[in-house]
């Protein structure tokens, strides 16, 4: 078959199969172009889950009727200079709008401010109508109907009406995040109408945009985030390691206000939150890169979803030493979630005969003659199992002073003064695990082991990476061939690696020795483990895998090392375990994830029982 040219028609019908994926697709293009435009007001409505009908709505800046043929030709833009490394707008390859109108039936009416007239242009199925004047405000209205009617196999990969709404009104939401003072409605036959207000440009602003797409809750427990490292500036939300997800939708980042979904900043959140979170939950985040567009290329995806940064090592370790800051500042927080859902079990009360009941709840009856709150709390302990912690069983564990809760509390501080501590006076143990404390204002519930395993397993860290990680050396060095790539730059972090046991060094091209291994890691798989890291700083410029390794048999050491559940207390050990959570970072969750406390409010307790 001889060479030949292809038709305009599908030369835009490739360009569509590209850049058109689904009806999110053209909103999200069509909502960037209005946002370039100027736009302080964008409507977006929609029919059939976006298949029958989108229109989009703006009043920017407008385009003069004698431009509007240039805005349905390929590779026709305003938003680009000669230099494409500069790219300052959203959109810029000019492929958006012919690209829709080869497989839809498109309707372009614009007008300027300075027009006494709007004028219009047709797109039909690749087929461009002349231009004809039309009455208009000022600004730009676009409506695509019928999508996909001429690629009509294209239709069978579409998902339901519901699941191709949702997927435009997330669309909607990402894009709002990154422009706080525009107002956008969504609105339509297929939808309930979603509004969000424009909002101030300042941090209190964005916090609210935040809180009306991810909900007062993210709001209440988020953190701010304000960094920056060599000319990249890191800022945005994210939330407590108490507050999560069951998946990773609801973190949003953008580079330069652009929504993306970048793998390298999805596995740097991953690495912010390793120690903190369960690995089937997900942190909820709002970050936003700022940097120069001649670091990063935004022109790798025909959809511009994903980027490319100049130096992603940089990039990663702006995001992981970011959060981990804020986690830290923070100190001991708890979502406030947690106290929303005891509350609700405790609304759902069934009386049965002599004390209460509550489904939902652990609480099964009433006091007893033992527990009575009446007698002396050492009376309420009574010896059913030994007394104290068992130091000696423990001591394996013990990386220096403050890591067990004991008696080394103060005890010239009076009990009443410890309700003004934000976790209060420790007033009772529940089923020997459950530590029932009283602030001036709340009642705090404490997990005692998830508590005091996340004490242990930061003294842990600190312990083990103040110093270089004691090593095992090999008998016989063993030899892993790599590439030559894979080589060089284990070679480089070879000084990182190092500090953490790891000794290799290059043996001829394309293969490292491998002289000593991590001595906390036993017996270990030494090619498997450089391939690993290999592979790890050919993709993010890390070595932090080995890093993490460790951690987790640091977490393993603290959570056999810590209190047990089931351990009788003494006031004075539960109240060092409460100051102790207070004055270490992080303490609001152990290291699987879990909540350690609770905090109902006096007030809430008051409308439990009818007293508000």
């Amino acid at each position: 078959m001889p060479i030949r040219p292809l038709s305009e028609t599908v030369i835009n019908q490739i360009a569509a199969g590209e850049v058109i994926e689904r009806p999110a697709s053209v909103v999200k293009e069509l909502v960037e172009n209005a946002l370039d435009a100027g736009a302080k007001r964008v409507e977006v409505a929609t029919a059939g889950g976006g298949l029958s009908l989108i229109r989009v709505i703006d009043d920017g800046g407008g385009i003069p009727a004698d431009e509007l043929p240039l805005a349905v030709s390929r590779h026709c833009t305003s938003k680009l200079s000669d230099d494409i490394h500069d790219i300052r707008s959203l959109g810029f390859r000019g492929e958006a709008l012919p690209s829709i109108g080869s497989v839809a039936r498109l309707s372009l009416r614009s007008r300027t401010a300075d027009a006494d007239a709007g004028a219009e242009v047709t797109v039909d199925g690749g087929r461009v109508g002349p231009v004809k004047p039309v009455a208009a405000n000022p600004g730009t209205t676009v409506e695509v109907g019928d999508l996909f009617f001429a690629t009509p196999a294209r239709l069978k990969f579409m998902k339901s009406e519901r699941a191709e709404t949702a997927a435009i009104t997330d669309v909607i939401k990402r894009v709002a995040l990154a422009f706080p003072t525009v107002r956008f409605t969504l609105s339509g036959s297929d939808r309930t109408t979603l509004e969000l207000a424009a909002v101030p440009a300042d941090g209190d602003g964005l916090l609210r945009r935040i809180g009306q797409v991810l909900g007062k809750a993210f709001s209440e427990n988020a953190l701010a985030i304000d960094a920056e490292r060599e000319r990249v500036g890191l800022t945005g939300y994210a939330s407590i390691p108490s507050f999560t997800r069951g998946n990773a939708l609801h973190q949003f980042a953008y580079v330069n206000g652009r929504p993306v979904r970048d793998k390298l900043i999805a596995g740097a959140i991953r690495g912010a939150y390793m120690d903190v979170l369960p690995r089937d939950r997900h942190a909820v985040t709002a970050l936003f890169l700022s940097l120069d567009p001649a670091l990063v290329d935004v022109n790798v995806h025909p959809a511009k979803a994903d980027v490319r940064f100049r130096d992603p090592g940089l990039v990663r370790g702006l995001i992981v030493g970011a959060i981990r800051q804020a986690l830290e500042g923070a100190g001991m927080r708890a979502s406030t979630s947690g106290a929303a859902a005891m509350l609700e079990a405790f609304r759902t009360p069934q009386a049965s005969g002599n004390g209460a009941r509550y489904s939902g709840s652990h609480y099964t009856g009433g006091w007893s003659a033992a527990t009575s709150p009446s007698r002396p709390l050492e009376r309420a302990t009574a010896a059913r199992s030994p007394q104290g912690f068992g130091e000696a069983e423990q001591a394996v564990f013990d990386v220096g002073a403050g890591v067990s809760a004991d008696a080394r509390a103060a005890t010239d501080e009076a009990p009443a003064q410890f309700a003004r501590h934000p976790l209060g006076a420790a007033r009772a143990q529940v089923h020997e695990n459950y530590i029932v404390a009283q602030t001036e204002d709340s009642l705090v519930i404490v997990d005692q082991h998830a508590a005091h395993e996340r004490l242990v397993y930061e003294a842990l860290k600190e312990a083990i990476h103040a110093r270089p990680l004691p090593s095992q050396m090999l008998l016989m060095p063993e030899i892993v061939d790599l590439t030559e790539d894979d080589a060089e730059r284990l070679s480089a972090h070879a000084g990182f690696l190092a500090r953490l046991g790891l000794g290799l060094e290059r043996f001829g091209p394309g293969a490292v020795a491998v002289r000593e291994t991590p001595s906390m890691l036993g017996e270990i798989n030494a090619a498997a483990l450089v391939r690993d890291l290999a592979d790890e700083i050919a993709e993010n410029d890390t070595a932090e895998a080995l890093k993490e390794r460790i951690d987790r048999i640091a977490a393993t050491m603290a959570c056999h090392g810590s209190v047990r559940s089931g351990r009788r207390l003494k006031p004075e050990e539960m109240n060092a375990l409460l100051r102790q959570m207070e004055a270490t970072p992080g303490s609001g969750t152990c290291n699987h994830g879990r909540p350690t406390y609770i905090e109902l409010k006096l007030a809430d307790i008051e409308r439990l029982f009818g007293r508000r």
